[in-house]
């Protein structure tokens, strides 16, 4: 999103996409983005705190490059070398991890000492200084070391189709550059990542939801999201990726979540065309999407925002028309509170604390029915003893890896209990579990079953997780 701009005056038209119900996302990670509300504020543990609370199960922050090393490292792929600040993303992390939250880490923006003395948003001379960046971050957050929680999603740069945080997005003869340098600095961060981190899920991406694709005098150069991940792909049509994270915010603060805008932009409503050609340009055949950030700033508080009620409805609406995607695994709203340094008022929260009418209460009635950490599994049918994996984030505070977590299933269809058990499972460096089922009878195709796990562990920690398994 692009911090700078309050209003855009654009042409546009409203609409509602709606999706069967057999392909919508049964599950999402739903959350937020706000740097201020929980890295810096003085109550950034009880924001933490809230956030959880009210059904969110991530929450993303932005590590810039040129913040968290200043100075060149001595040994910039140690992720402990004394030139490295994390100290604020440590106890974000620990804060997270103590309310069962997963977190998305997007690293961003190049410091002077690798850049050539220039701005953040200028791309680093040598790569290898980004991965071993990449590696050290991803090393320190891999959960190998105690005290650093393990971070499951990643993403790479903070909207490089705009110059803000990209340049040049065109050369002197006007032609497009930024597309084929994002996918030099996405492959560098990629392989730093996975060298610290294996089991790491990476997005690539992190675009703003609209652009020109041609230089204007004297206005900021930008790219539009779809023309920027087709050259991405031309660039590097073999770039690995788990997700291409997007902004789809609408054009104009007060335009509602359905707002259907010209294509190549992409707004909430486009992404079903985003998601089919982002499986032709990379020649896939499933490109998942997390929204990274997404939003609608408020009034009084901006001039040009929406009314707190209306605000209350687009959370819903726009998490609505996410979950009908049956691509979108991820949905992040910017911000959580609205902070006075923080320009950009959309949380739901005012900045003195109090709840901007019913948007907490309808986040969180639209988030819960889609908590990821109650999974949704299918197995063929005839299986009998169906293996699942459970996210035990909450664990990981007390325990350490390969500590036994204990557990009761219990397996229900249509209602009625059809089998009990007990077992042990080994906790895992990604703060996951895994089970193995037993059915009395075979597994019936068509057939949809409840799995639920009350679990605890030595230190006398409970969790309860309740798994939707189907027969195919």
């Amino acid at each position: 999103m692009r911090r700078t701009v309050r209003f855009v005056i654009a042409l546009c038209a409203f609409a509602a996409f709606a999706a069967p119900a057999s392909l919508a996302a049964e599950r999402m990670w739903v959350g937020f983005h706000d740097d201020p509300s929980f890295r810096w504020v003085p109550d950034r543990a009880s924001r933490i705190q809230s956030s959880s609370r009210e059904g969110a199960t991530i929450m993303r922050l932005l590590v810039q490059w040129n913040l968290a090393a200043p100075a060149r490292p001595s040994n910039p792929a140690n992720p402990f070398d004394p030139a490295y600040i994390f100290d604020d993303v440590d106890e974000a992390l620990r804060s997270a991890q103590e309310t069962d939250m997963e977190v998305m880490l997007t690293i961003s923006g190049s410091p002077r000492w690798a850049n050539g003395g220039k701005n953040p948003n200028v791309m680093p001379q040598r790569l290898a200084d980004f991965t071993a960046f990449a590696r050290a971050i991803a090393t320190r957050y891999s959960g190998r070391f105690s005290g650093y929680p393990h971070v499951r999603f990643y993403s790479v740069w903070n909207e490089p189709n705009l110059n803000l945080f990209l340049t040049p997005q065109f050369n002197a003869a006007g032609k497009s550059v930024a597309p084929a340098n994002y996918a030099k600095l996405y492959a560098a961060a990629y392989t730093g990542l996975k060298a610290g981190s294996p089991t790491a899920q990476i997005a690539i991406g992190e675009t703003s939801a609209r652009g020109r694709d041609r230089r204007v005098p004297g206005v900021s150069d930008t790219h539009s999201p779809g023309k920027f991940a087709e050259l991405v792909a031309k660039a590097n049509p073999r770039l690995k990726f788990d997700a291409w994270s997007h902004h789809p915010y609408p054009f104009n603060p007060n335009s509602r979540p359905g707002q259907v805008v010209n294509w190549p932009n992409v707004s909430l409503a486009s992404l079903p065309r985003f998601n089919t050609s982002l499986k032709t340009w990379f020649k896939r055949t499933s490109a998942p999407i997390w929204i990274t950030e997404y939003g609608h700033q408020t009034k009084p508080e901006d001039a040009f925002g929406v009314a707190y009620p209306t605000q209350a409805a687009y959370v819903q609406q726009a998490i609505a028309m996410a979950r009908k995607f049956p691509f979108v695994g991820m949905f992040i709203w910017f911000v959580y509170q609205d902070d006075q340094g923080q320009p950009w008022e959309s949380g739901l929260y005012r900045s003195g604390g109090a709840p901007k009418g019913s948007s907490p209460t309808r986040f969180g009635a639209s988030a819960r029915p889609l908590d990821a950490r109650n999974g949704v599994f299918s197995f063929r049918a005839g299986t009998m003893t169906p293996l699942v994996t459970l996210y035990t984030r909450r664990f990981c505070v007390g325990d350490t890896t390969g500590e036994s977590i204990g557990m009761t299933w219990r397996i229900f269809r249509a209602g009625r209990l059809i089998n009990v058990g007990q077992q042990t499972s080994a906790l895992r460096v990604d703060c996951t579990i895994r089970a193995r089922l037993r059915f009395r009878s075979p597994m019936v195709k068509g057939v949809t079953y409840v799995a639920t796990f009350a679990l605890n562990d030595k230190n006398g920690v409970v969790l309860s997780r309740r798994l939707t398994i189907r027969g195919t």
